[in-house]
């Protein structure tokens, strides 16, 4: 019973952990956007700031999607893959915990 508890409660940490980093990339892609369309400006210290940090948490997932996916017509589909594996690897999790396999 103590491992079922303690696979149970990694689980939970990682689901954890992909929420965050789903709702880290949305930031990102937002903010993204803002900035594209000039709605706020980078030149803002604060704005820099944000987006810095941002692009440092965001790439070292983002690259190595970069490297195989080429953008299409200007657009980067990285973030779109990265949410579809947060999903697919939360929906894993989550089917796991509740009938003990992982298909």
């Amino acid at each position: 019973m103590g491992a079922a508890r303690m696979i149970y409660a990694l689980l939970s940490t990682l689901s954890l952990i992909l929420s965050l980093i789903w709702w880290v990339f949305l930031v990102m892609i937002i903010m993204s956007w803002l900035i594209s369309f000039n709605v706020i400006n980078t030149r803002n210290q604060f704005v820099a700031g944000v987006w810095r940090a941002l692009n440092q948490v965001t790439e070292p997932i983002l690259r190595p999607i970069r490297r195989i996916v080429p953008q299409v017509g200007g657009l980067d589909l990285s973030p779109i893959i990265v949410f579809i594996i947060i999903f697919f690897l939360q929906q894993l999790i989550s089917n796991f915990a509740v009938t003990g396999r992982l298909l």
